[in-house]
């Protein structure tokens, strides 16, 4: 395997874009930008390039639609290529889009063979140095990734050495840079698990790694092995599996900053089923090879803990990722059958695909037992949430409302787009069960949302948030700001919100 991600130097500069040496200039651009809004950059851009700016832009070339890129060549400027990424209306702006025009100029120039990019921020924008800083960091570290991990044909990869941001205010900017930088990193991480394949990454294989990246960024880490969780009477996820060769893995991180009130202790936890077969119920053929990504919750809980951890975030946190395949063997667990949770509750087997909302009734449960005030698990738990939403939106579950909000905002700061979703009690007439507590599905009809009922079994009276990112951990097609493959999802929302516990710490 090939080193799939790696980051840059960031650095900050006051200096004149004209006076920045790199190999590519990237600056957004609104679709209403001509020459007399900017007198003092695009001008001086236009005449950098013999008037193609101006002229481009006439012919209708470069509309300046959200990510649209258009690359020229400058004279008489230290960098010689400038690259204009389209920032679409200013009436539709969103901070998001700074993120994503950086990520978009970082793949264009590796794309190019060019290693030393610079951002310019422009303070038209709306966005003051000190957010840009982070944002244009973020995206330019998560650019530095690549997801083709076992090729062995393919030419050697370009990664970009340096990244450059041009702000009117370094010394705001450089409150946040290193905020960008590991939070884009922390993504980065949590897609290359996503991406290994099953054979590759199982749960001890899964279990060891997220041990020692835990370790490196200062969390303390307990791995329980299938004894220690038995004797935690963890019968969901024993249940689950069963069915496998590979025994199941429970990861536990803790972050303890000093000085940190005892409360409140946000917990995480994740889903990791390193490969989801779909058990006896099985899947159908095509398309299950993308199962290797259904452990990208339990990726984005270890990314979310090392940027906590690494950025000193001020709020006790304690994650529990439950790690196990789904497999069809002879010993897996069948349709019919009944497993008792480790609080004690039993659940009749209706379609063991239904298993990642088995992991984590008994992982929330050891989180409650650890001290966790407020709960927020990371699952691809549906494929009804992708019916519902599509993929671009994560799906939010949760009570009390205000907590969901919480959990949301975290969200759109990051640029992790999400939708609230119902979780009346209604809905629990469709798991019922004749012999058990309940059954684990209740069917197609509100499939998301009585998946998120299920989890809800074992929160207590906790505030709770279940985020189910079916449709958003995985892209099927490219972007400019995105290529195929693992998002990292999640991993900023949940930093975000560890980062800022003032605001939901009274819930």
């Amino acid at each position: 395997m090939q080193i799939v991600h790696q980051t840059p130097s960031v650095d900050l500069t006051t200096s004149s874009p004209r006076d920045i040496a790199a190999d590519l200039l990237v600056i957004p651009i609104f679709d209403t930008d001509a020459l007399a809004d900017l007198p003092d950059l695009l001008s001086a851009l236009n005449d950098a390039t013999d008037g193609e700016i101006d002229a481009a832009r006439g012919r209708g070339e470069f509309k300046g639609k959200p990510y649209e890129l258009f690359l020229t060549t400058l004279r008489g400027w230290q960098t010689g290529r400038v690259a204009l990424v389209g920032l679409g209306p200013k009436k539709e702006f969103a901070p998001d889009r700074l993120r994503r025009a950086a990520i978009t100029g970082a793949l264009a120039a590796r794309n190019r063979g060019m290693t030393r990019i610079a951002i310019v921020h422009r303070p038209d924008t709306g966005v003051g140095a000190d957010l840009a800083a982070q944002l244009f960091a973020e995206g330019a570290v998560i650019g530095n990734y690549d997801g083709a991990s076992y090729r062995t044909t393919d030419p050697p990869r370009v990664w970009l050495a340096s990244v450059t941001i041009a702000v009117a205010d370094r010394t705001a900017g450089e409150r946040v840079l290193e905020r960008g930088r590991v939070l884009g990193e922390s993504t980065n991480v949590a897609r290359a698990l996503a991406n290994e394949p099953g054979n590759a990454l199982t749960p001890r294989v899964f279990a060891d790694r997220a041990a020692a990246l835990a370790r490196e960024a200062g969390l303390s880490v307990e791995v329980l092995d299938e004894t220690k969780i038995g004797d935690l009477k963890m019968g969901l996820l024993l249940g689950v599996a069963r069915g496998s060769a590979e025994p199941p893995r429970l990861v536990v991180l803790r972050h303890e900053p000093t000085g940190a009130p005892k409360g409140p202790v946000l917990g995480l936890i994740g889903k990791g089923v390193t490969f989801d077969t779909g058990g006896i119920s099985i899947k159908p053929a095509e398309n299950m090879d993308k199962m290797k990504d259904d452990m990208s919750g339990g990726a984005a809980v270890l990314g979310a803990m090392m940027a906590i951890a690494r950025l000193k975030a001020p709020v006790r946190c304690v994650a529990v990722i439950p790690m196990t395949e789904n497999m069809p063997g002879g010993r897996a667990v069948k349709p019919g059958d009944v497993l008792t949770s480790a609080e004690g509750k039993t659940v009749e087997i209706l379609n063991t695909d239904a298993e990642g909302r088995l992991v984590l009734g008994d992982a929330v449960w050891y989180a409650r037992q650890l001290g966790a005030t407020h709960l927020v698990d990371v699952a691809t738990l549906t494929g009804a949430c992708v019916v519902a939403l599509g993929k671009t939106t994560t799906g939010l579950f949760g009570t009390p409302d205000s907590w969901v909000e919480q959990v949301r905002k975290a969200s759109d700061r990051a640029g992790d787009r999400s939708w609230p979703m119902p979780v009346w009690d209604d809905y629990k007439e469709l798991f019922k069960s004749e012999i058990a507590d309940f059954g684990n599905t209740g069917g197609r009809a509100g499939g998301a949302i009585t998946g998120a009922l299920f989890i809800k079994e074992f929160i207590g009276e906790l505030p709770w948030v279940h985020m189910d990112i079916a449709g958003t951990a995985w892209a099927e097609e490219a972007k400019p700001y995105q290529p195929k493959g693992a998002t990292g999802v999640a991993v900023r929302t949940l930093a975000e919100l560890a980062l800022d516990p003032a605001a939901w710490n009274k819930i």
